[in-house]
């Protein structure tokens, strides 16, 4: 028979799955997040872009675990799950015109192989479920390259095919386009410090001093994987989780080539402002959120640096951005563009609560009463309780029952009753004590009593109840831990198939 206290814990169990592994991905859709626009405005007066930052597919350079082991492939799994979820169930019912990421598709994606990397690929479309995207937003999903998938500029000169089977499939790494009337203008950032006699690096700025070159342009938005640069320390903001990161640069010691940098150089920076001229910047690769304000010669100019779409990254809130683009010309070029920063689930902390959970579980049952703590048992205590007091009462009664009043006359003639014990005739020791069908003296009694102490050895009156009471003690931990199985027992055989579908209805395509 199932107890109560295994009910309990299998809805318990089903409800924190239900919420952990699916209504948390609904959170952003229907309570935290929308879309930046006036509520004036006619939806159809903005172009609806979602952005995501940094997916960072793990592979064999991520925690240096062996290729296609159980323990990589289990942290792939649970990584790309989420990511897939991320994208199903919390930004695509906000319905997006476009979609638009800031590169880091995968990890490790300059030093994989052709054939790992095509892996990762496969992973990529999977997760994010490109296909699909494409064909509800008419093919316009685009895609900025980042240093995890083709590295910096001393990478190029060395292995310049990274380079071709990154726009072999993603396209163009130098590329600007419209939405309404706000226009992005995407830069290879990882090779915009690089020495500019470079092939790639002199690509990258012909590519933006032609975009400078169009004097009446519209609003503009810088998309660069890479952040600008910005003085060590600066503030970040209140939606940032991490500490601030400055910036460290990393030449190759022969050509002194970059092979590492957190930010654009300060020249370089400079020298972008002012040939795009944007009203916005938006970048990644921090893997956390950031905002600041640079100052150009045409104005401030606000930065906004998306954390990663992934909970594998070192950020504990994975985000995403709505951003809205005016399809209508505005006075004022700020305001042709707006974003709303929207965080996902935790699901650091989900996995905690589920550890958490599973130690309460454990523990209430192994000290919960054998019988629950049921009303009616609250309530036979209550009825004892006041039994007891009749009882005092009648055994005030039988005292009355036992004693004799006896009158006494006081020296002014008045008559008073004294209550008296009844004397009781006490038996004699030698009176016999019968027992079935022998009789016997209490003296004869006394004395095979002692001849049986003196029989009985001495150390088995102490040793006998310590005994009995550790069988008792073993017999009860044993009913424990048989009890503490079968609820488990229950509990899983009703939400490991709820988990397990769960998770493949998600995984799968639909």
């Amino acid at each position: 028979m199932i107890s109560n206290l295994t009910v309990f814990f299998c809805i318990l169990w089903a409800l924190t799955l239900l919420y952990g592994e699916k209504f948390a991905f609904w959170v952003p859709s229907n309570l935290t997040c929308s879309w930046p626009m006036d509520t004036a405005d006619n939806p159809g007066d903005y172009v609806k872009i979602a952005v995501i930052a940094d997916p960072q597919l793990m592979d064999r350079t991520s925690l240096n675990l062996a290729p296609k082991s159980l323990a990589l492939e289990i942290v792939q799994f649970y990584t790309d799950i989420f990511m897939r979820r991320a994208m199903l169930a919390s930004i695509m019912p906000f319905k997006p015109d476009m979609v638009l990421f800031l590169g880091d598709y995968f990890d490790g994606g300059p030093v994989l192989s052709d054939e790992e990397w095509k892996d990762s690929l496969n992973r990529f479309m999977h997760v994010f479920d490109i296909k699909t995207l494409q064909r509800v937003t008419n093919n316009q999903v685009y895609f900025l390259s980042g240093n995890h998938d083709i590295g910096y500029a001393a990478f190029h000169s060395h292995k310049p095919e990274v380079i071709s089977r990154y726009e072999k499939v993603f396209g163009s790494r130098n590329y600007h386009y419209r939405a309404g009337e706000v226009e992005f203008v995407a830069v290879d950032a990882q090779t915009l410090d690089g020495h500019p006699q470079l092939s790639q690096t002199s690509a990258s700025w012909t590519s933006i001093n032609n975009v400078s070159k169009d004097s009446l342009s519209p609003p503009r938005v810088l998309l660069t994987h890479i952040p600008l640069y910005r003085p060590d320390w600066t503030s970040c903001g209140s939606k940032r989780s991490s500490p601030i990161i400055n910036q460290r640069i990393s030449r190759a010691p022969n050509d002194h080539e970059i092979m590492y940098q957190n930010y654009l150089t300060e020249e370089t920076t400079n020298k972008l402002l002012d040939s795009v001229k944007p009203v916005l910047v938006l970048s990644g690769h921090d893997h956390d959120q950031c905002t600041v304000t640079h100052i150009a010669k045409h104005g401030a100019v606000v930065e906004q640096t998306l954390g990663t779409i992934s909970w594998q990254q070192g950020n504990l809130h994975p985000s995403f951005m709505l951003l809205t683009a005016r399809k209508l010309a505005v006075s004022n070029a700020s305001d042709a563009v707006s974003t709303h920063l929207c965080f996902l689930p935790a699901q650091t902390f989900i996995y905690i609560w589920y550890i958490l959970l599973f130690a309460v579980t454990l523990v209430v049952i192994l000290v919960w009463p054998t019988n629950g703590l049921n009303i009616h048992l609250r309530i036979g205590e209550t009825m004892s309780n006041i039994l007891g007091t009749f009882k005092s009462n009648t055994k005030e009664k039988d005292e009355d029952e036992n004693c004799e009043y006896e009158m006494v006359w006081d020296a002014e003639g008045s008559m008073h009753l004294i209550k008296k014990p009844l004397k009781i005739v006490p038996s004699h020791s030698n009176e016999r004590v019968e027992r079935g069908n022998a009789t016997m003296r209490s003296t004869a009694k006394k004395q095979i009593m002692q001849e049986v102490n003196v029989l009985m050895p001495q150390d088995v009156s102490g040793q006998l109840g310590p005994l009995k009471t550790n069988k008792s003690n073993v017999r009860f931990v044993i009913r424990r831990l048989v009890r503490v199985f079968q609820v488990l027992s229950v509990v899983a055989a009703v939400n490991v198939p709820i988990y397990v579908i769960m998770l493949f209805a998600d995984w799968i395509d639909k």
